[in-house]
């Protein structure tokens, strides 16, 4: 049976110790922000998602729509309905490697009993003219040559004799048979693709299809990302003692471009407020979007919270693990999410509250990855009060934890091809429990 209980106590309050399970103090609220929970001073993660989607409006001004050449449409969202200029298939064609016969002509027969017909044309695919097929002849055809005229079935090379003058026939086929037929898939003037759809490899290769070179787009936001701590050194460098290598900046910037955003990795800046707040006013111009991660906790170097409490972000509490401590505002008018340093803990956070409003801003009707129900292959606890997000491999049908709940356990997450979302009211779950899993990249 699942276990369901209520707790009187939440997790610490700073980046670095939001793995832990010992109660608060009772923080204060916040006026003015909807979704605490009772009076800990904990936004919700669901309006804190609200929040965040808030700051980017979507896209859709006419200055926002861009034509662009389909190799240059790959996950953005389409700005207005593809219709077919064509339709697919465009003519009938031959679903087989065969030969085109009238049906009557082979009506009958079969191995002990074949029919024999001239071949009277070879029609490979491509082949522009189209030469009438007469009675008593079969035409040798390709997989995707044009049906000839007088033709209504192909007879597979595998039931013939493969001739190339005369051919011996091995069974009979009904009209249609291993036709594609005109207009099948789809016909001119049908919507191909819907307005909002991010473009991936399957609608840019329908956009070919139908003879789009070009395709309306949103333009993709362009997100600055900033990464804080002097503990940092790009990798490749030597590590002294204290030193860590700077993983969040390339992680965020490729979570970005896989969300159809263009990312901008800033250089890491250290922790010093005016070195902060330069570093941003020097790219404010051409971004939409800021996303930094690190200095948003409770602890004595948090760079992010001091620069930007008093220009218009919003620092919160949010019941979550990993992930607790979270930012969001304007800072000089341009959008601002701040994400915790720890690594797990800021590609959580942007999976949960940035990609959704990334793909909101660009148009599409579908905002939210794909989630699925699994069974836990493993028992788990979980935190009372807080949703937690564990890491998770799935298939068929199963999901096995990665790791444990740890914020700092980024191979795990590598390992894992999604999260497994615990609601704040669930401290145990069986194993075999039902569990809900957001597929990670998606």
């Amino acid at each position: 049976m699942i276990g369901f209980r209520r707790a009187g106590g939440l997790a610490g309050t700073s980046d670095a110790c939001e793995d832990a399970t010992v109660p608060d103090a009772g923080l204060p609220g916040l006026p003015g922000l909807p979704g605490l929970l009772g009076l800990r001073g904990l936004r919700s993660v669901d309006d804190h998602t609200k929040a965040v989607a808030a700051l980017l409006a979507p896209t859709d001004r006419p200055t926002e729509v861009q034509q662009r050449p389909l190799a240059e449409c790959r996950g953005l969202a389409l700005a207005a309905d593809l219709l077919a200029a064509v339709s697919l298939p465009p003519f009938d064609n031959s679903a087989m490697d065969g030969y085109a016969v009238r049906s009557v002509d082979v009506a009958g027969a079969s191995r002990d009993e074949p029919v024999e017909l001239d071949v009277s044309e070879d029609i490979p695919a491509g082949r522009t003219d189209a030469p009438v097929l007469q009675p008593g002849t079969a035409h040798r055809i390709m997989t995707g040559a044009p049906v000839p005229p007088g033709a209504d079935a192909v007879l597979p090379v595998e039931s013939t004799d493969g001739g190339l003058v005369r051919v011996h026939l091995y069974g009979a086929v009904a009209p249609g048979t291993n036709v594609r037929r005109a207009g099948e898939d789809v016909r001119v003037g049908d919507v191909v693709l819907r307005r909002g759809q991010l473009l991936g490899a399957a609608q840019l290769g329908a956009a070919a299809a139908v003879g789009s070179a070009t395709l309306p787009v949103h333009r993709p936001l362009r997100v600055l990302v900033l990464s804080t701590g002097s503990e940092l050194v790009a990798p490749g460098n030597p590590l002294e003692h204290g030193q860590i290598y700077e993983s969040n900046g390339p992680m965020l910037a490729a979570a970005v471009e896989e969300a159809g955003g263009v990312a901008e990795l800033g250089r890491f800046v250290a922790d010093d407020v005016g070195v902060f707040v330069q570093a941003l006013r020097a790219r404010l111009e051409s971004v939409d979007l800021v996303l930094t991660s690190g200095g948003v906790s409770a602890g004595a170097y948090e760079v992010v919270k001091d620069a930007l409490a008093e220009h218009g972000v919003e620092f919160v509490k949010v019941a979550m693990q990993p992930g607790k401590p979270q930012g969001a505002g304007r800072f000089d008018g341009v959008p601002v999410v701040t994400l915790p340093g720890n690594p797990v803990s800021a590609l959580v956070s942007f999976e949960i509250f940035v990609r959704p409003a990334l793909l909101a801003a660009a148009g599409p009707p579908v905002t939210a990855g794909p989630r699925l129900t699994a069974a836990l292959a493993e028992p788990l606890s979980s935190p009372a009060e807080r949703r937690q997000y564990r890491r998770g491999v799935y298939a068929d049908g199963s999901v096995r934890l990665v790791g444990g709940p740890g914020s700092h356990l980024l191979v795990a997450l590598a390992a894992a091809n999604c999260l497994v979302e615990i609601p704040e009211q669930v401290t145990g779950l069986p194993a075999g429990a039902p569990v809900e899993a957001l597929l990670l990249g998606s």
